[in-house]
């Protein structure tokens, strides 16, 4: 029994640790076992799965249904896309579509991306800084719940017209494409789109570990308060707003370096991409894969994207109809998603024999995560007030 218990002990200790060597694992792995074709699909669908990580964050931990992501997704796509379409310009240069409105000169948002440091920072300052903006503006009012989850969708709706309509500088409908390097590195070579590969890959690692640390913070904590417990929070002395801001921004950063990503992984970026129904179908892996999980938004984004290439080349016309089917079952009968499943484990771990007396590990926080008790409020909260 003592055996099983510090097995059990082991694996929650460093359960973070194991599953981080296990991903770095997989990924080496993928490019051995997929052929180029195939390995370019999964670092498109990693892309989304960055947005995914920080939805899971915004949503499964904050409570904030953001149905609006492809707006943050779209900041930093564009800005890649930019730095991108300036290298391969000549001195004095301007894209196609510009010289065919008679601009000469490149607008002073292009040339702000030249550098390509300003352009690596920008993918992810540039949608954080917008979403801080929008957060103060919206939080700071007390917008919350299904009108938050709405302005979201209308600002996402507004930015791709607005996209549109500059297409002087932007592109139009046809957005920024036919890219054929990537900071000096040629698109078209496999052994470069293996290294993208690998860029988004750990991309997602980095996020997901970023996301595993800010759970089992105090930060994690003050959001789970704030999105059970909000009027208690204030009472307590914390600022709801700025929590929640952190979160949102966190959420739109991690979208942004999706963005940015899926530029040279794709070859394209357009209004087309970004409007509400990718975002809506960027929120469609996480309640699959489950809000409230650490790597359900993750495992349900791959599955759900793979899914839509197969059965949209198998059945165009269909696939429309079984992606609603796949959201109405998953909300009548697995409401959490894949996170449906996560008693499953502890129910093997009885029946084997692993579990028992004090086999929980001593300061796991994990159990409160998105119970909706009092519990996710803050344990020094309570003495702060009283000395208040």
């Amino acid at each position: 029994m003592n055996t099983n218990l510090s097995a059990t002990a082991f694996l929650g200790k460093y359960r973070a640790w194991i599953g981080t060597a296990i991903a770095i694992a997989l990924i080496f792995l993928a490019p051995a076992l997929m052929s180029t074709y195939s390995l370019g699909l999964l670092s498109k669908y990693l892309c989304y799965a960055m947005v995914a990580v920080g939805i899971g964050l915004a949503w499964g931990q904050g409570g904030m249904l953001t149905l609006g992501q492809g707006l943050f997704f779209g900041l930093g796509a564009y800005v890649m896309a930019i730095h991108l379409k300036i290298e391969e310009l000549a001195p004095g240069a301007v894209p196609d579509f510009m010289a065919q409105y008679g601009i000469t000169k490149l607008p002073g948002f292009w040339e702000l991306f030249r550098n390509p440091v300003v352009a690596v920072i920008g993918v992810a300052a540039v949608p954080g800084i917008v979403a801080a903006v929008l957060g103060w503006a919206v939080f700071g009012r007390g917008v919350r719940g299904a009108y938050f989850a709405i302005l979201s969708q209308a600002l996402v709706a507004a930015f791709a017209v607005l996209l549109i309509g500059q297409s002087k500088t932007t592109g139009g409908t046809n957005g920024l494409n036919d890219f054929s390097g990537f900071f000096g590195y040629d698109l078209t070579d496999p052994a470069n789109k293996e290294m993208i590969y690998y860029i988004c890959a750990f991309c997602v690692l980095a996020m997901v570990l970023i996301t595993y640390w800010i759970r089992h913070s105090f930060m994690g904590e003050l959001i789970i308060g704030v999105r059970d417990q909000e009027n208690r929070m204030k009472f307590l002395g914390y600022n709801p707003a700025s929590i929640k801001v952190f979160a949102f921004s966190l959420a739109a950063m991690f979208a942004g370096i999706g963005g940015a990503m899926f530029v040279p992984v794709v070859g394209i970026i357009s209004p087309s991409d970004i409007d509400v129904t990718p975002s809506i179908m960027m929120l469609a892996g996480v309640v699959i894969g489950g809000r409230t999980t650490l790597l359900g938004p993750v495992i349900g984004t791959l599955i759900i994207r793979f899914a839509e290439t197969q059965l949209s080349e198998a059945y165009p016309a269909a696939w429309t109809y079984v992606e609603g089917a796949i959201f109405i079952l998953v909300i009548a009968f697995a409401p959490m998603g894949l996170g449906q499943f996560k008693g499953l484990w502890p129910w093997l771990k009885d029946r084997l024999g692993l579990s028992g007396p004090g086999a929980k590990v001593a300061g796991d926080s994990t159990a409160d995560i998105g119970t909706g008790t009092d519990t996710a409020i803050p344990a020094g909260t309570t003495a702060k007030a009283v000395n208040a």
